[in-house]
């Protein structure tokens, strides 16, 4: 039992004036940014994000976590205008920004937020797109707005969503929970009132109900429950600018205040990453945002980008291999914690099925991650071979990287190794758009999708700024 003096001091100072007027500066932001504003590097970075989520949405329609999803909405007999991408599904917005959070979401297949500082854990691994897109889409769908006016949102609420995200305490991730879900609620609720256009002060209360939906642990990565989060994230933006809008009362200073966000969440924070930062510069531009070329935790990119570099160079043959080490920094065994998967879903977060799926397909793409193709002998086999954990020279390159070292020891003798500290995707090694336009194709095949729709999306998103009403392109989406 803790003594008074322990209890002391767990206890932040309430009267504390850091950060003051910071979560009304957030909504300023949102309120008073204008789509001439954003710099035309950030539209075009915006929207290979939003195709990339457009096309995971799809795919993760087909996932047992999407269709499980599509049954609950089905039996709660709800009915509404917006679209649930994938199916002839109709909803209420905030439901259709859940679902369609969920898909975005199901495979682990979504952009990946970078981070600045060398104690953050890559962003604190924040996916950005999956809370913010379907939120901004349901809504721009149901009110019928322009191209022009959901990329502005969803800009507007990416931003805001990251900037919190660097801000927080490294502890906030490390002690377990999963950023894509609690500063996603930022993202969705900044979006939905930008569409609203609502004031500071609607905006503001906006974010401090969000801010009291914001949840999710990362003990369930591997599992449904992970894809959850950033679906009910979506929805609570919805829900929270929803509440807003109709004179729903909140605090003016949920970010800053000793018994707000930031403190509750990590223990502080750090306030020059957020104040006077955002759009300054922004983030897609600096540090970037990485699109994935696998459907694996982001922290397995790094190697299997090395490895399927080191098995084309070498022509290793999966007979060939004696035994696979990889090495990282500790962070990264702390989220890819499935050493032995036995399902699709932990093997997302297995560093070792990520190299042993490489090894024996020399790909690993949706069809790799099934729950058939994990358990099959071949592959619990190599999986067997791959030993996963810490490596010095990676630790000692710092939390903002991804660096991983690759030593493959072959039956003859011969050892190659390698070392990456990013995974093609990331800004050190980008996708262009034609490139994520073939991730696309790559999710509307896996869902069975018209190769004419989906050719019809790939064009509409490259001009996405000038289309005239939203719905031509969630037609599109929709069976």
């Amino acid at each position: 039992m803790a003594n008074a003096s322990e209890i002391e001091a767990f206890t932040p100072d309430i009267t504390s004036s850091y950060g003051e007027g910071l979560t009304q500066e957030v909504a300023a932001f949102v309120v008073e940014t204008g789509y001439e504003k954003i710099p035309s590097e950030v539209i075009e970075l915006g929207k290979k994000s939003m195709l990339d989520g457009l096309g995971l949405a799809l795919s993760g329609s087909v996932a047992e976590s999407g269709k499980i999803t599509q049954r609950y909405l089905k039996n709660q007999g709800l009915s509404g205008e917006t679209t649930v991408i994938g199916t002839k599904l109709r909803v209420q917005e905030r439901f259709a920004a859940f679902a369609n959070g969920v898909g975005v979401h199901a495979d682990d297949y979504d952009d990946t937020q970078l981070a600045v500082q060398q104690d953050r854990v890559y962003g604190l691994l924040t996916h950005p797109t999956a809370p913010c897109l379907p939120a901004a889409l349901a809504v721009a769908e149901k009110h019928n707005r322009s191209g022009h006016d959901l990329v502005l949102a969803y800009n507007l609420g990416l931003e805001v969503e990251t900037k919190i995200s660097e801000a927080m305490s490294p502890r906030h991730y490390q002690h377990g929970f999963h950023s894509t879900a609690t500063c996603g609620v930022f993202a969705s609720a900044s979006a939905v009132s930008k569409l609203y256009g609502l004031n500071s002060d609607s905006t503001t209360r906006a974010l401090a109900i969000a801010a009291s939906q914001a949840a999710g642990l990362r003990e369930n990565f591997g599992t449904m429950t992970k894809p959850f989060h950033a679906g009910r994230a979506a929805e609570a933006g919805v829900f929270a600018a929803d509440l807003a809008k109709a004179e729903w009362t909140a605090t003016d200073k949920i970010l800053e205040s000793p018994r707000g966000f930031f403190q509750a969440h990590g223990g502080g924070y750090a306030l020059e990453a957020l104040r006077g930062k955002l759009g300054n510069p922004w983030t897609f531009v600096d540090p970037g945002v990485s699109i994935k070329p696998h459907p694996s935790g982001s922290l397995t990119h790094p190697g299997m980008t090395k490895m399927l570099e080191l098995i084309f160079a070498h022509n290793i043959q999966p007979d060939d291999v004696e035994r696979v080490d990889v090495g990282t920094n500790h962070n990264m065994p702390n989220a890819l914690i499935h050493h032995r998967p036995t399902d699709e879903l932990q093997a997302k977060f297995s560093m070792e099925f990520c190299m042993a799926i490489l090894l024996l397909e020399r790909r690993g793409a949706l069809p790799e991650f099934t729950d058939t193709v994990v358990n099959s002998a071949s592959v619990q086999d190599m999986i067997s071979r791959v030993h996963f954990g810490v490596h010095p020279e990676a630790e000692a390159a710092g939390y903002d990287k991804m660096t991983t070292i690759i030593d493959i020891q072959l039956k003859d003798g011969q050892t190659i190794s390698g070392r990456a500290d990013f995974g093609k995707g990331s800004p050190a090694n980008p996708m262009n758009y034609d490139e994520v336009a073939d991730k696309f194709r790559g999710c509307a095949e896996f869902a069975k999708w018209s190769a004419a729709q989906t050719e019809q999306i790939i064009e509409t998103v490259r001009t996405l700024e000038n289309l005239g009403s939203i719905r031509e392109l969630t037609d599109l989406l929709a069976r």
